[in-house]
C-alpha cells in the first residue's frame, strides 16, 4: 500500500436493523484525495443473503438510525452551510428531506419510540459568535469571559460560548411537499422579504443555561430524553457523569443519575421495558482517576447502578463502544490483545461471545434473532457482518480495493521482557530476504493499543521496503488493568523497557530485521516515549516526533485535558514530573528528529512541538519541524487527505534521508 491508496480504506460505521430483521443499513466513509474530505453514503442490504446496494448520493451521509417500524431512516447530511443536520429518507430510498435547521449543526440524534418526534443536541452559540450575527467577522468578537477550569477542546475549539442542548422536533414526512424559492416581488418598504424554508416544523429547545448535554436517548415511554450533563467546573477538574431526563412537553427534569454515583460515563442506553444500562468506570473519591478505567457494563437501579461485567477481565472502553439491547440482555465490545469482540451480557452478569476472532468490532445492532455488526479485519478496513445461529458471515467486500493494492499480513509475537514481562506485539515485513531496516513504531494513549486491523501507517512503510515493530507495552489496554496502571506516575520506565525489548525480541526472531539500521517514530504518547526513548537509547539513525506530550509543565495550561492528564499520569510534585519529562532530557538527545504537530491540537498543544523543537536545535541536534494548518490531534486518522498523503510523503523522505533501504 502506497500513501495515495489511503482512498481505498472504506470504514463501516455503526449498523442499523429493522425491527423484523428483514434488512439493515449502514454508513461508509473513506478518504477521497481529490475532493480532499472524507466522503460516504448510507447502504442497504436485506437479510439474510441480499447484495449490499447504496441507498443515498450525499457526500458524507452517516449515522443511519431507523424509526422504530422501519419504514424511515434519518441520518446526518451536511446542509447548505455545511453544517450537519438531521435528514430523513424512505428506508426503501427516496429523496432525503431535511428535519433540523441548527445554526452549528447537531451532535447526536434519537427516534421517539413512536417514530413522530426526533430528538437532538445542538451546539446554541452566544449571540454574535460563530456567524449567529451576519457579516460580523470572528475577529471582531467580543473578548471571552473565562472563570472556569476548562475552556476549549480537540477539534472543536472555545466551548463556554456555545453550550450543547437538547431538542425536540416533529419528524417529517418523506413524501411531503418541497420547499420552493420565494420570486422577486415588488413589496412596501416596510415589509419584510419572505426567506426559503428548509425545514417543516421547527425545533423546540428543552434544556437551557450554561452547562452542555451530551448524547439523547428517550425513555421507554417517550416522555423523556435522557442526557448527560456537563458543567464546567470553578477550579477542579471532576469526571463524574451527572444524567437527566427532560420532559418532551417542557414541563421540567428529574436526575436520573447523580455524581454521588461516582461514574464517569462513556454510553447509555434505554431497553424496550425501561431498564437503563450504562458503560462507565469510576473514578475515584477525587473524581479523576481515569487510568485503565475499568469501563463496565452496568444496570441502573432504584438503588443506583449495579455492575454486571469485571472491570478486570473484560474491557468495554473501545473508543466507539456502546450497548445494543437484546431482548433482556445487552451486546456490547471487549478489547483484549488487539482485538475487539462483541459479547452478550445478562442481567444477572452471565457473558457470552457472540462474535470473536481476528476482528475489531466498531458498531453493532440486534433484532429478530439477528446481529449485524461492522468490523475490521487484517486484510479490510471496514465490511459488515451478519450473526445468525451462532455462525458468521460476512455481507460486504469493501477491503478488495486495499487488498489489491499490496498488502503484507504482519505476524504476531510475544516476547519475554528483561524482567521476565511479556511484550505483545506484531512484526510486519517486506517481501524477500531482506536484510530490511527496521522501524519501531509507537501508539498513542497510553491507554490504547494497536490491533489488528488493517492499519495504513504500518502498511506504507512496509511498501517502501521498511520492516515495522509494533507492541502494545506496559500502559496499554487490551492486557487487563494492572498492565494498563503499571505507569501510574512511571512514565518511561517498564513502558520503554518493553518496546524496546520487544524490538530486540523482534530481531532476533528474524534474520530478515537488520538491528544495526533501525529508526523509531510515535505520535501523541508514542511521541512522548520517543522522545524519552532517544534520549536514553541512542542506537536510533533517526526518529519521528509526532503530535507528542513533552511537557507536563506547559501541559497544565494548553491542553484541554491538562487539568487531570498530567496529574494522573505524571504527578504534581516538580521532582517526579522532570522524573518523567521528556523536556527535561531533550538536551540528552543526539539522534536526528523529525518533529510533526497540527496548528489547532489542543490535546497536545503545539507548544508543545516548537518548545521541544527550538530545544534540539539549540542543543545543535539534527532536527526539522512540519506544521499543517487547519488540523488537529486528529490529523493521521480524519485529516485531510492530501495533508495525509504529505504526511506520509514527508516521513518517507525522512527515513530515505536516515534510514535508507538497499
Amino acid at each position: 500500500m502506497r500513501a495515495l491508496d489511503i482512498d481505498t480504506l472504506v470504514s463501516v460505521g455503526r449498523p442499523a436493523i429493522a425491527p423484523d430483521g428483514s434488512f439493515a443499513v449502514f454508513a461508509t466513509s473513506r478518504p477521497d484525495i481529490e475532493a480532499n474530505r472524507a466522503v460516504g453514503q448510507l447502504w442497504r442490504v436485506d437479510l439474510p443473503d441480499g447484495t449490499p446496494r447504496r441507498l443515498t448520493r450525499g457526500t458524507s451521509d452517516s449515522g443511519p438510525r431507523l424509526s422504530p417500524d422501519g419504514q424511515t431512516l434519518a441520518f446526518v447530511r451536511a446542509d447548505a452551510k455545511g453544517k450537519g443536520q438531521v435528514w430523513v429518507v424512505s428506508s426503501a430510498g427516496g429523496e432525503p428531506v431535511q428535519a433540523t435547521d441548527s445554526v452549528l449543526g447537531v451532535e447526536g440524534f434519537a427516534w421517539s419510540p413512536d417514530g413522530r418526534t426526533l430528538a437532538f443536541a445542538a451546539r446554541v452559540p452566544e449571540k454574535g459568535r460563530y456567524g449567529s450575527v451576519e457579516g460580523l467577522d470572528s475577529a471582531a468578537e467580543a473578548p471571552r469571559h473565562i472563570t472556569g477550569i476548562r475552556w476549549h477542546a480537540n477539534g472543536l475549539g472555545y466551548i463556554a460560548d456555545r453550550p450543547s442542548h437538547v431538542f425536540v422536533v416533529d419528524a417529517p414526512a418523506t413524501d411531503s411537499e418541497p420547499f420552493y424559492e420565494p420570486a422577486p416581488a415588488v413589496r412596501e418598504s416596510d415589509a419584510t422579504p419572505p426567506k426559503k424554508k428548509t425545514v417543516g416544523s421547527d425545533a423546540r429547545q428543552l434544556t437551557e443555561g450554561a452547562a452542555s448535554h451530551g448524547g439523547v436517548v428517550f425513555s421507554a415511554d417517550g416522555t423523556e430524553v435522557l442526557t448527560a450533563v456537563d458543567e464546567i467546573e470553578p477550579s477542579r477538574r471532576d469526571l463524574r457523569t451527572r444524567v437527566i431526563a427532560v420532559a418532551v412537553d417542557g414541563s421540567g427534569w428529574r436526575e436520573v443519575l447523580g455524581v454521588d454515583a461516582g461514574l464517569s460515563l462513556y454510553g447509555l442506553e434505554v431497553a424496550p421495558d425501561g431498564a437503563v444500562a450504562l458503560l462507565g468506570h469510576e473514578v475515584g473519591e477525587d473524581g479523576i482517576d481515569f487510568i485503565a478505567p475499568g469501563v463496565a457494563l452496568w444496570l441502573l437501579g432504584a438503588d443506583g447502578p449495579r455492575r454486571l461485567t469485571d472491570a478486570e477481565s473484560i474491557d468495554l472502553g473501545e473508543v466507539g463502544s456502546h450497548i445494543t439491547p437484546v431482548g433482556d440482555d445487552f451486546l456490547v465490545q471487549d478489547r483484549a490483545r488487539g482485538r475487539v469482540r462483541l459479547l452478550r451480557v445478562t442481567r444477572d452478569g452471565q457473558v457470552s461471545d457472540v462474535l470473536g476472532g481476528d476482528v475489531e468490532v466498531a458498531g453493532h445492532a440486534s433484532a429478530a434473532d439477528r446481529i449485524v455488526a461492522a468490523v475490521a479485519t487484517p486484510d479490510s478496513y471496514g465490511e459488515l457482518v451478519l450473526v445468525e445461529d451462532g455462525a458468521d458471515r460476512t455481507l460486504t467486500a469493501f477491503g478488495a480495493r486495499a487488498a489489491a493494492s499490496g498488502i503484507t499480513t504482519p505476524r504476531e509475537l510475544e516476547v519475554d521482557g528483561r524482567d521476565g514481562y511479556p511484550v505483545h506485539g506484531w512484526v510486519a515485513v517486506p517481501e524477500g530476504d531482506g536484510p530490511f531496516p527496521v522501524i519501531l513504531q509507537i501508539h498513542g494513549g497510553p491507554y490504547a493499543s494497536y490491533g489488528v486491523h488493517l492499519f495504513d501507517e504500518t502498511q506504507v512503510l512496509v511498501d517502501a521496503g521498511y520492516a515495522v515493530v509494533y507492541s502494545n507495552p506496559r500502559g496499554s489496554a487490551g492486557y487487563g488493568r494492572a498492565h494498563g496502571r503499571s505507569i501510574r506516575q512511571a512514565m518511561g520506565t517498564v513502558d520503554f523497557a518493553d518496546v524496546i525489548d520487544f524490538l530486540e525480541g523482534a530481531i532476533a526472531s528474524d534474520p530478515r530485521l537488520d538491528g544495526t539500521r533501525v529508526g523509531v517514530m510515535g505520535g501523541s504518547y508514542g511521541g512522548y516515549l520517543t522522545a524519552w526513548v532517544i534520549a536514553h537509547d541512542h542506537r536510533f539513525a533517526g526518529a519521528i516526533v509526532e503530535r507528542g506530550f513533552l511537557d507536563p509543565v506547559s501541559f497544565q495550561g494548553t491542553s484541554d485535558i491538562g487539568t487531570f492528564f498530567g496529574d494522573e499520569y505524571v504527578g504534581i510534585d516538580a521532582d517526579a514530573i522532570a522524573r518523567q519529562s521528556p523536556m527535561a532530557v531533550v538536551e540528552q538527545v543526539t539522534t536526528p528528529t523529525l518533529v510533526i504537530h497540527s496548528e489547532l491540537d489542543f490535546r497536545c498543544p503545539l507548544e508543545q512541538a516548537t518548545r521541544y523543537y527550538a530545544a534540539l536545535k539549540r542543543n545543535g541536534t539534527e532536527a526539522e519541524m512540519l506544521v499543517f494548518p487547519g488540523e488537529n490531534h486528529e490529523l493521521t486518522r480524519s485529516g485531510q487527505p492530501r495533508h495525509r498523503v504529505q504526511r506520509f510523503d514527508a516521513v518517507l523522505d525522512w527515513w530515505a534521508r536516515h534510514l535508507p533501504v538497499d
